[in-house]
């Protein structure tokens, strides 16, 4: 238990490193990217302007800074078991930023992500449900193989527009971190505000227009980043709650295609770009299901409408996990 002075000191500490060196590195990492040509086309902008990817490794590194400076704080083997998690997946992630691979590859990669929050025994043997908790001994380890992989997929199956993962990332942590300090840990608390500020630094650059884009590398860390935090934190129903936009949108998906593929091997796509450079759903039977193309089910509308409405979804559902976390509260107090 950290004393009052600790914990502030701490978490500013881990705030502000993480903050400032995406905030400031991110320019460098823009310019050296495409420097060597590491660009990507921004596919719904007249004239497909060029954009840098991945913004994976500045991410880490400012990340993995931060956990590293409170593990050495605090010598706690949860913030331990978060940055090894958040490094395994970025590492996938990597790895599939410099080649497409099969669809298989990231989810069963990602369940090495998975590995040390049970090595180090970062978790707990019962499951917080909002009317109480569940004590599940012998199914909570396989459920950690099972909540890490799809964070890390759903974060990254959501990244289709400037934006939106980071923005989605930042609404969906609030209620996370408000779960942690009701049932978690102060330690766990302390090693949510890295996710929270880096994104916020990341925004910055990523939001419409974007002038870099995270890459596999950037939102599969995030998405495990989040999922070891629900686990460390006593908070996964919660974390659930606040991601369904995201979890809703990797089920359309999954139910539409009806097997484990990468989005790049896609060929029938599920918006069209019109010519007024506006998305519109597609027409085509054999396209996907997603979420953008549910949106887009009432008419067309330009990359940044179509961003608020994700937003605006994501704040809805962060507002339920805050309502559901109130009722959790009420229930132990009984």
């Amino acid at each position: 238990m950290l004393d009052n002075t600790s914990f502030v000191i701490y978490g500013v500490i881990v705030s502000v490193v993480s903050f400032l060196v995406l905030y400031f590195l991110t320019p460098l990492a823009i310019r050296s990217l495409v420097a060597r040509n590491k660009v990507v086309p921004d596919a719904h902008k007249p004239n497909t302007p060029s954009v840098p990817r991945p913004a994976g490794p500045v991410m880490i590194t400012a990340i993995a800074a931060a956990e590293i400076i409170l593990y050495l704080l605090t010598m706690n083997n949860a913030v331990l078991a978060i940055l090894l998690t958040t490094v395994i997946a970025f590492a996938v992630g990597y790895v599939d930023d410099k080649r497409v691979l099969p669809g298989w590859f990231k989810p069963v990669a990602l369940l090495a992500a998975a590995v040390p929050l049970v090595v180090l025994a970062a978790h707990s043997t019962s499951l917080n449900l909002v009317f109480g908790s569940a004590f599940i001994p012998l199914l909570y380890v396989p459920l950690i193989f099972v909540i890490i992989p799809i964070t890390g997929n759903t974060i990254n199956s959501i990244d289709v527009l400037n934006g939106v993962a980071t923005g989605f990332v930042i609404i969906a942590s609030l209620p996370l971190m408000a779960s942690i300090a009701i049932f978690g840990s102060q330690e766990v608390f302390l090693a949510a505000l890295p996710l929270f500020f880096g994104t916020v630094a990341l925004y910055k650059y990523h939001k419409f227009p974007s002038r870099i884009f995270p890459g596999d590398s950037g939102t599969l860390l995030l998405g495990a980043m989040y999922g070891a935090l629900a686990i460390a934190g006593s908070s996964e129903i919660i974390g659930v709650i606040a991601l369904l936009p995201a979890v809703m949108n990797s089920f359309l998906f999954l139910a539409s295609v009806k097997r484990i593929v990468e989005h790049r091997q896609v060929k029938s796509r599920p918006v069209v770009l019109q010519k007024d450079f506006r998305l519109a759903a597609s027409a085509d039977k054999l396209a996907p299901a997603t979420l953008v193309r549910l949106i887009l089910a009432d008419g067309p509308l330009d990359e940044k409408e179509i961003g608020k409405k994700i937003f605006r979804l994501a704040v809805f559902t962060s507002s339920l996990a805050f309502a559901s976390i109130a009722i959790q509260f009420a229930f132990l107090r009984l």
